[in-house]
């Protein structure tokens, strides 16, 4: 997932899994020239909201361990990560990603919340459960979610 290598890369560069928020805007933005600092910030912001990174004060706190990413030789992020998926989005994203036909899926998913009567986040967990497929931190977000958190 390039989003994942993207924030890994500040972190590996200080050999650290916490950074305060100006170094991370510099590392993507001047160090690796590849976002803009109001891009880079952007970033913060959608990486934050997925559960890879967590503000503690002034400082970023990545929630998966950024040594275990491998950046490919030459990576560089392509800019469609700064455009923020909807929750569902995601879900779906992890179910195809995960060998389920899109149509199919979308198709489990409507069934299910129209039978349960449920948001489409919690039935697309449902669908996913059922495939025994692991979501991750989105199966958290849906809960928070549901619980105004």
């Amino acid at each position: 997932m390039s989003i994942e290598v993207t924030v890994a890369t500040p972190f590996r560069q200080h050999g650290t899994d916490r950074l305060g928020e100006g170094e991370f805007v510099v590392a993507l933005s001047l160090d690796r020239e590849w976002f803009s600092p109001d891009q880079a910030k952007r970033l913060i912001d959608i990486a934050a909201g997925r559960g890879l990174l967590e503000r503690d004060g002034g400082d970023l706190v990545a929630t998966f361990t950024p040594g275990a990413v491998e950046i490919p030789d030459g990576f560089v992020p392509d800019e469609s990560i700064l455009q923020s998926q909807s929750l569902f989005e995601r879900l779906l994203g992890t179910l195809v990603a995960d060998g389920v036909d899109k149509r199919e899926a979308v198709a489990a998913v409507n069934r299910l919340q129209h039978e349960l009567g449920v948001t489409i986040e919690t039935a697309a967990v449902l669908a996913a459960r059922r495939r025994g497929i692991d979501l991750g931190g989105l199966t958290g977000e849906v809960r928070r979610s549901l619980v105004g958190e």
